[in-house]
């Protein structure tokens, strides 16, 4: 990467480097196991002119999501969270709803239980045949500007489009923010959810660093990738999903923004996030929270102590790959997502089996790689407590928790 895909400058400068390793959601089947493994680096800059983070597009969302290996529906709390936002969004029964990277119908099914008109746009076609299944009208599409604006044709303007988790997914960012004008109807709202790049450095979260993640948001950035795609942000809010993230609000219409949105700019400021001193000691932290974690896989094994996974989501292989954590430290993961059972973890190789098997084997140790979802996993897992097994949380730091 020469130049930042937003502004185009080429004033780019290192904040991690986690090495090479495997895209993280292309889980190996068993025929698959002795054949080469493509790998490519995962070297987090930021451009130092519009303060973008990112990662270079080494590969395609074509790659990764024609068939994908996340169903958002089995996040129970993922789900709760989708349908408190669909009773807060102020819809009327003659309302018009898109929501792009719509995954498994998660949330749009809540629209559909009103009776609220509404649209899937999914590219995984695997996925949002899952979503049709639930009643979930799904179109299989890439957003980009002639998509937006035959949707628009075809279906009219939207009340409000709804973007989770998809704004760091798309290289092409610019193209995709103008899809999203193209959908929204000129009096309409957009609502974005992502990461929020400062909660991400202030937590150690590098595991969330992936190839599929092409950029990291803050406000500030955010702000300026809506306005290059003719879209003006007037609010955010801060949220704890995925250990920290913002709910982006923008519109076709410019407004002042809402006193939160200035504070949480204030904030990053402060933080360092609009200069490059601020993007300086996180590579440091990201070794600590590695070699604790080594440490602790290591003693328990020397001390004969049986240790597996909880959950196999993409950031868990980020751990797994750049912490070079193979089976001999973690027999095996388990997943909720029958798609990945009997498969094995991108790079590492590790064994996913279903949920079942921790209360058959009752190991000493459960290592929780989805730890954003740590209260409902809590709650999951308290039979481990039973033998008296304990649950291991990698990041911000090593925790074990009886």
């Amino acid at each position: 990467m020469t130049t930042c895909r937003l502004c185009g400058s080429g004033e780019l400068a290192g904040v991690v480097d986690l090495g090479a390793t495997p895209p993280c959601e292309l889980f190996l089947t068993a025929d698959r196991l002795d054949a080469p493994e493509p790998t490519y680096p995962l070297h987090l800059r930021v451009c130092t002119e519009c303060w973008l983070a990112q990662l270079p597009p080494l590969i395609t969302p074509e790659e990764t999501f024609t068939e994908y290996a996340y169903f958002s529906s089995y996040s129970t709390s993922w789900v709760e969270h989708a349908r408190r936002f669909v009773d807060g969004a102020g819809l009327r029964q003659d309302s018009f709803v898109v929501e792009v990277a719509s995954n498994d119908g998660y949330l749009l099914q809540h629209v559909v239980e009103r009776g609220v008109r509404c649209l899937g746009i999914e590219p995984s076609a695997n996925v949002g045949a899952a979503a049709r299944d639930k009643g979930v009208p799904t179109l299989t599409e890439f957003l980009s500007p002639a998509v937006g604006q035959r949707v628009r044709a075809e279906h009219g303007p939207a009340d409000l489009v709804v973007a989770n988790n998809v704004y760091a997914h798309i290289p092409d960012v610019v193209g995709f923010t103008k899809g999203l004008r193209a959908l929204v109807a000129d009096d309409g709202r957009v609502s974005i959810e992502v990461q929020h790049l400062l909660t991400l450095m202030e937590l150690n979260q590098f595991d969330t660093i992936y190839h599929e993640h092409f950029q990291y948001y803050t406000v500030a950035s955010a702000r300026r990738a809506l306005a290059a795609g003719g879209l003006h942000l007037v609010d955010v809010e801060p949220l704890p999903t995925h250990g920290g993230s913002i709910r982006l609000w923008a519109q076709p219409e410019e407004a002042p923004m809402t006193q939160r949105a200035l504070d949480l700019l204030s904030r990053e400021k402060a933080a360092g996030l609009h200069e490059l001193g601020g993007y300086q000691d996180f590579a440091r932290r990201v070794a600590r929270v590695r070699r604790d974690l080594l440490r602790f896989l290591i003693e328990a094994a020397d001390a004969g102590k049986s240790v597996v996974g909880y959950g196999a989501p993409g950031k868990g292989n980020t751990l797994l790959n750049h912490c070079g954590i193979r089976p001999d430290l973690l027999a095996y993961t388990v997943d909720r997502n029958p798609y990945k059972h009997g498969r094995f973890t991108p790079g590492a190789r590790i064994p996913i089996h279903p949920p079942e098997r921790i209360a058959a084997d009752r190991p000493d140790y459960v290592l929780v790689l989805p730890w954003n979802l740590r209260e409902e996993l809590v709650e999951q897992l308290s039979y481990v407590r039973e033998w008296g097994g304990r649950l291991v949380f990698p990041i911000p730091s090593l925790e074990v928790v009886a």
